[in-house]
């Protein structure tokens, strides 16, 4: 019999206390051998200018092999509907058999925040405190409320291309959170001062502009995941130390880093590294604190098995879910 976690379970289950922590070992285990993942596959159907993504992945520490389908459809959001939608499978990696089937959408939200936060934790300034996030979504929900928990903010400045809505999130997030949570109309005035910088948008190019940078910013990208995309400019690049969840990806998917690469503004050498690689203490991060460090995000299918083969464990123990038999 296999378990059957839909979204309510997921959120019953799932904490920031666990899930940032469990984000740093699976990133350390994948960045010293300890996964075998290929780059994901993805199906682009232009007909609903939507794509599917495939992403298998299996890690020995857990012994959790299981895959995500994913899809992307950015006509949701006239529809009411969610933009990204996911499923996760877990199969016994001795067997076969199917162990798990699992909602994958919130995981999906979740597990991408707590990658950030655990590596804004490793990289960001000691004591950073104000955080500006770019974009009004789900990410930069479910950043704010993971750097709410990595950090001690003092303050959180919102910035999104529509003004009533980048209001209405920040009093919705001020309300959740507790935090100081302001809409902030200029760009390059809500970045001055920010310690810690979140860029979570459908944007196509650049929000972030590396001259808007102050010495001492950690930046995390995670909203442009194609080649052809981009959050940041060029010399927002140029001007960090960059560290990627994966060189394999990032070679291939990053377009924050391939078109900063194309424009002249970076060479192909310019990844310090895997954010693993930092967790597993195999490199270091923040070189100096006048330093400005990049995160760029891509997101890996061992984060979502790792998290899902913890639910699944998590769910059995309690009762939670249901069996079927397929």
């Amino acid at each position: 019999m296999a378990l059957l976690l839909d979204e309510a379970a997921v959120a019953s289950l799932l904490r920031w206390d666990d899930l940032i922590p469990l984000m740093e070992r699976t990133l350390a285990s994948f960045s010293t051998g300890g996964a075998v993942q290929p780059v994901r596959s993805i199906v682009r159907m232009e007909r609903h200018g939507a794509m599917l993504g495939s992403m298998p992945g299996y890690l020995a520490e857990l012994d959790a092999l299981g895959a995500k389908l994913v899809s992307v459809v950015p006509g949701n959001t006239a529809r009411g509907m969610p933009t990204h939608r996911a499923t996760v499978v877990l199969i016994d990696p001795a067997t076969g058999v199917l162990e798990a089937l699992l909602d994958g959408r919130l995981i999906t939200e979740m597990r991408t925040a707590a990658v950030s936060a655990a590596a804004a934790r490793a990289l960001a300034v000691p004591g950073a405190s104000r955080l500006t996030v770019f974009g009004a979504g789900v990410q930069a929900e479910s950043h704010i409320e993971a750097y709410a928990h990595a950090f001690r903010l003092a303050e959180v400045r919102v910035v999104s291309r529509a003004p009533e809505k980048t209001e209405a999130f920040a009093g919705l997030m001020a309300s959740r959170t507790g935090l100081n949570v302001i809409a902030a109309p200029d760009p390059a005035r809500a970045v001055a001062g920010a310690q810690l910088v979140v860029t979570a948008t459908a944007s196509p190019t650049p929000v972030l502009k590396g001259a808007w940078l102050e010495p001492g910013t950690h930046v995390s990208a995670v909203g442009a995941c194609t080649p052809t995309t981009r959050e940041l400019d060029g010399e927002a690049v140029a001007r960090s130390r960059v560290f990627v969840d994966s060189r394999a990806a990032a070679a291939v998917e990053s377009g924050d880093l391939l078109l900063a690469e194309q424009d002249g503004a970076i060479s192909a050498q310019h990844v310090a590294g895997e954010i693993g690689e930092v967790f597993a203490g195999r490199i270091a991060g923040r070189p100096d604190p006048e330093a400005i460090t990049l995160f760029k995000s891509l997101g890996l299918a061992v984060e979502d098995v790792a998290t899902a083969h913890w639910l699944a464990g998590k769910a059995r123990a309690a009762g939670i879910g249901r069996e079927i038999d397929l």
